[in-house]
């Protein structure tokens, strides 16, 4: 049986490296939290990895505003080594914090090109939001985190900078057009959502989009926060419904065959 070896990059302010190293565990994968100087002195490190993950929490303390300054280190220390591994088709992972860095270093919706097509911002309710989301899967979309995913999940939001807006209309149109929007806020009974089932008020109820290719995903929501029963509120073993598990298995079954 083959284990793929993920990466989760770690920086200065990252917290949410256990829980998604647990995550990966359950998944079938091999966690590795690297932290981004062990990356920036050996960047051909990153070849062994099979997967890549950008975790949650506050990367540098959110200065100049939430995965700014991680995005930075993307977009100029690791560009060369990041651009090869996501030529190669290996699976990409942003979990909020890690969402915020790759949307504002250009990896999503991506490629990178110097302009800002979208970003993630200020929560309308100008506040931070810490709560549990129904999310449906986007059955058009080429993500290879939610292919064959065709029941709503659940899982919690934390953050007060997760709001998705695109730069105009036309960046909108192509990013559902062409189904990189993987994931959408709902409402427990899969109807349309207002606040606070849409948290932050992201345009289209965007919660998660992927590259054209499908193989780099960002969400805001913790999906590494609901892969097992006991971590719903609810707190039971045998209520399965909304699990985030599928997410991760399919991102390292993936990963497996690149």
């Amino acid at each position: 049986m083959t284990y793929p070896e993920v990466f989760i990059l770690q920086a200065t302010g990252t917290n949410r490296d256990p829980d998604t190293a647990y995550a990966i565990e359950a998944a079938g994968g091999r966690p590795r939290i690297l932290h981004v100087n062990e990356l920036r002195a050996t960047p051909a490190e990153l070849d062994r990895a099979q997967m890549l993950v950008l975790p949650g929490g506050f990367s540098y303390g959110d200065a100049l505003g939430a995965g700014r300054l991680w995005a930075t280190d993307l977009r100029w220390l690791f560009q060369d080594v990041l651009a090869a591994f996501i030529e190669a088709g290996k699976p990409v992972i942003g979990i909020c914090n890690g969402f915020q860095a790759l949307v504002k270093s250009g990896w999503l919706p991506g490629p990178p090109d110097g302009t800002a097509r979208a970003t993630l911002t200020r929560n309308l309710s100008n506040r931070f939001e810490c709560r549990w989301v129904w999310l449906a899967p986007n059955a058009e979309s080429p993500c290879v985190f939610t292919q064959g995913l065709t029941v709503p999940i659940t899982c919690p939001v934390a953050h007060g900078e997760g709001r998705f807006v695109t730069r105009d209309d036309a960046t909108l149109d192509e990013l559902t057009s062409k189904g990189q929007v993987a994931l959408s806020y709902i409402q427990a009974d899969g109807g349309s959502p207002t606040y606070p089932d849409n948290p932050n008020g992201s345009i289209a109820n965007i919660a998660g989009i992927c590259n054209e290719r499908g193989n780099v995903f960002g969400l805001m929501p913790h999906p590494e926060d609901h892969v097992r029963p006991i971590q719903s509120p609810r707190r039971s073993q045998s209520y399965q419904e909304g699990l985030t598990l599928t997410l991760f298995q399919r991102g390292i079954a993936f990963a497996a065959e690149v």
